[in-house]
């Protein structure tokens, strides 16, 4: 009886920090100024009221989910990509398997020409935002003129009563190659450097956590120049492997989803949180249980066709320990 009150105190003094691309949560609205065509109940994807709510109450369900097995409870922090606006996270944190953490968000519109965003859900009894704002990532196309992608979202709060700064990310695609873009992805980890600068320039000992889904692995060179110039610790590195990953292409894993940490969080001194391990949730209920594609990620949409599923990428996420 001892030892279960011990486990579950130490549990309660631990906390989920998670990152989910939600793989297109548009609204079922026309909205002109994006790209969003194919998200309307119109176009050939019939992105209906019905399939919307379907896929909130899904997503729900996985987030309140993440991290449970280790705290017993709902992660207390979640960044975002591949939100669409306001509506959707709204209409998200009051889903079926949320609406009793009202959750609160923060999120901006970017210039995105799909119209995807990055945002952050937290749970405001253990975090309060004390700032929040975006960093555009510059790029430009063949043309010359400016290529616009997701904004990069640094939100600082206090978690119970410690500062820390989260950087929310979602560099570019691979779509058309991964050589042919892989300046766009380092231009983005430049960025993420300036944004780490600022904030230590500013704040004694900063603690950051930057997460995201960036498009690269753990040993590409946007990622790896990051860790190395920044002196950060990526414990996504030791979790890739040929039979597991967040994303799969090709029949092939990525750990394109990532998280990582200032090398403070890996001290424990008293009354502060400190790195306590990190991991994919690929529970079994998120990937598809038979044909070719066994064992992936369980999709909305596989091109046209409509799967019913979660996103094509899963969650990952770390668990801080609080020290006394």
């Amino acid at each position: 009886m001892i030892d279960f009150i011990e486990e579950t105190t130490s549990k309660h003094l631990k906390h989920t920090i998670a990152f989910y691309n939600l793989e297109n949560l548009f609204d079922i609205a026309n909205d002109l100024k994006t790209n969003d065509d194919d998200f309307l109940p119109t176009n050939a994807k019939k992105w209906t009221t019905k399939r919307y709510a379907n896929k909130l109450r899904k997503l729900g369900f996985a987030i309140s989910n993440i991290g449970f097995k280790e705290t017993d409870r709902h992660p207390a922090i979640i960044g975002l990509a591949e939100v669409e606006n306001d509506i959707v996270l709204k209409d998200l944190i009051d889903s079926k398997h949320l609406c009793d953490y009202h959750y609160n968000f923060v999120h901006y519109d970017s210039l995105d020409e799909r119209g995807i965003d990055v945002a952050l859900l937290y749970d405001p009894t253990c975090f309060t935002v004390t700032n929040s704002e975006t960093f555009s990532v510059p790029l430009i196309n063949e043309e010359g003129s400016p290529d616009y992608t997701r904004d990069i979202l640094l939100v600082t709060g206090l978690l119970e009563e410690e500062e820390i700064h989260v950087i929310v990310n979602h560099w570019s695609s691979r779509r058309e190659g991964e050589n042919e873009t892989e300046q766009k992805r380092l231009a983005a980890s430049n960025k993420v450097e300036e944004i780490i600068f600022s904030i230590k320039t500013t704040n004694d000992n900063p603690k950051i956590i930057v997460i995201g889904d960036f498009n690269d692995d753990p040993t590409n060179k946007s990622i790896q120049q990051l860790v190395q110039n920044q002196d950060l610790f990526n414990p996504m590195e030791s979790l890739l492997s040929y039979s597991r990953g967040s994303t799969s292409h090709n029949f092939k894993w990525n750990l394109f989803d990532q998280i990582m940490f200032t090398k403070n969080f890996l001290a424990t001194y008293p009354h502060t949180f400190s790195f306590s391990m990190a991991n994919i949730f690929d529970d079994d209920f998120l990937k598809l249980f038979n044909g070719k594609y066994k064992g992936k990620p369980y999709r909305t949409y596989i091109g046209k066709k409509y799967q019913g599923g979660y996103s094509d990428h899963f969650p990952v996420y770390a668990i801080l320990q609080k020290n006394y």
